[in-house]
């Protein structure tokens, strides 16, 4: 609704002009109605109309006195101005306060409604036109955004090609300048299980609100971009600044450390990386950064690194050699105790290696994850693989890292020995098998259980359990396996292959083909033929 309001010393005016008004069908409401000057002054300063009804003479100060004030706290009022013939000349003075809008007395109801439709319609224009306005801001401000912290993510994942000085102001809208440019990693480290992802959240922000508000001071340029787990900055700063920057850093992580046990059970740690007169160098630190963030394996968390130890070359080989003979037998056995030892060997070797690096550490515990679930025959190997990753990158101590994957050896172990136990995996084994040798034939999942003694509903509930997929869907993803494989090493045709991976209407071949690919049977062989 808009809101209007009426100045007149005329009691009876103001009665009229709401009375020759339906206000609610005209999506307005009278909001007040004064009688003098000093109190339309006051009326409208507190309420904003959106638009003034008022007399050119009142008592207390006059209409264009009223406009003139009014006006310089609400800039787009809309006014009407009620005059007799005998004022009109002066009425016709507020152009200069953009009031175009004259009803004269005595007030024609027409003439009033016509005027209010046309402010309305003006009104409603310029909020339209406002808001339009805000949202390309908005939306020109998130764009700019989005450009940037697309610009974090391809430096992190090394992915952000030559970088310039130019590139960076003109491309991304960084307000950078010749200086010395750097990135840095802020490290939340903390127990998974007692952290909510909104606690994170909130964690993060305030992190990112601290440094803006001790760190940016100092800087031409800082850029922050939330990770898991982490906040990565880069910095652009004056020549000669390292060492205030480096204490505003140092504040900033004396803040966090005062304020840790407030968020919740947590510890920080920070990563400088090298400092650089190019804007080239950017990637460089960043990458630099990511790696000094996990000496806090070895050094422990808590602190502020700015260093990479001295390079040199872990034997990871020969200790994933001396893991892979030892597990391989764990498994062979089904042995938690077994594979235990294999992982204590690995840890014994690490103690005796000098000036290890976190990140070396790291990836020997992946690479130990690695060659143990290939021993394995498990659905979505490399799924499991990255998620192990991102937990390993969580971790902050080296017995931490290999506490994990003691945690999950010993995990997949019982659970194969258990399976064993059962034997439930055997009739599975067969049922493939049967499947592989018979997927030409128009074959059921009832005749299949049957082939391997087992009722249909159980059979159902087991097969889908070991394989994450149920009968009928292995079932397709073997046949279109197959016809793929005719496709790119056969000259049969698509009919002839339809009917030899037991499919006998070759329209509803083609539709389960292009389902399960993105592309029609012949597409395919002429894409892989």
């Amino acid at each position: 609704m808009l809101k209007v309001m009426i100045a007149d010393d005329e009691e009876r005016i103001c009665k009229l002009i709401i009375a020759l008004v339906d206000w609610e069908k005209m999506g307005m409401e009278v909001i007040g109605v004064a009688h003098d000057g000093l109190e339309a002054i006051e009326m409208a300063t507190k309420e904003r109309p959106e638009i003034l009804i008022t007399d050119i003479q009142m008592p207390g100060c006059s209409g264009l006195d009223l406009i003139e004030k009014v006006k310089r706290s609400i800039t787009d009022l809309e006014i009407i101005i009620i005059s007799g013939y005998a004022h009109f000349d002066y009425a016709q003075s507020a152009i200069k306060f953009g009031v175009g809008n004259y009803l004269l007395k005595p007030i024609d109801k027409m003439e009033l409604y016509t005027t209010l439709r046309k402010l309305k319609e003006r009104i409603l224009k310029r909020k339209e036109s406002e808001t339009d306005r805000m949202q390309l801001l908005q939306k020109s401000e998130y764009d700019i955004y989005r450009l940037q912290m697309n610009l974090m993510e391809q430096l992190i994942n090394k992915r952000a090609g030559e970088i310039s000085l130019e590139r960076l102001q003109t491309e991304y809208y960084l307000r950078m300048k010749p200086g010395i440019f750097q990135a840095f990693w802020i490290k939340i480290d903390g127990r998974e299980e007692e952290l909510s992802e909104a606690g994170i959240r909130i964690i993060l922000d305030k992190v990112q609100s601290l440094l803006h508000n001790i760190l940016q001071p100092k800087c031409h340029e800082l850029l922050l971009y939330k990770a898991s787990w982490a906040c990565v900055g880069i910095m652009n700063y004056e020549s000669g600044k390292s060492e205030e920057v480096r204490r505003s850093l140092r504040d900033c992580f004396s803040h966090l450390e005062a304020q840790k046990n407030m968020y919740e059970p947590v510890t920080f740690s920070i990563a400088l990386g090298c400092g650089a007169g190019e804007a080239e160098k950017l990637q460089t630190s960043v990458q630099e950064a990511a790696a000094i963030i996990k000496e806090r394996l070895i050094k422990g968390t808590g602190r502020i690194l700015d260093r990479l130890p001295q390079h040199r070359v872990l034997h990871e080989q020969n200790l994933l050699e001396k893991y892979l003979r030892f597990i391989t037998h764990a498994i062979e056995v089904m042995s938690p105790e077994e594979a235990e030892i294999a992982l204590e060997r690995v840890r014994t070797g690490l103690e005796e290696a000098k000036l290890v690096s976190g990140c070396e550490v790291l990836e020997l515990a992946v690479s130990c994850r690695r060659l143990f679930l290939s021993q394995l025959e498990l659905q979505h190997r490399e799924e499991k693989i990255k998620k192990f990753t991102e937990q390993c990158e969580q971790c902050s101590s080296v017995n931490e890292l290999f506490g994990r994957l003691s945690a999950l050896q010993k995990e997949y172990l019982e659970e194969l020995a258990s399976k064993h136990e059962n034997d439930a995996a055997r009739p599975i084994r067969q049922a493939k098998q049967y499947i592989q040798n018979h997927f030409s034939e128009q074959i059921t999942m009832e005749e299949v259980s049957n082939s391997v003694g087992l009722s249909t509903a159980y059979f159902s509930v087991l097969f889908k359990k070991s394989e994450e997929e149920g009968f009928a869907k292995y079932l397709t993803n073997v046949r279109i396996g197959e016809a793929k494989r005719l496709l790119r090493e056969s000259q049969l045709t698509v009919a002839e292959i339809c009917r030899r991976v037991g499919y006998h209407d070759l329209k509803h071949f083609t539709h389960i083909f292009e389902k399960a690919t993105g592309v029609k049977p012949a597409t395919y062989r002429k894409l892989y033929g």
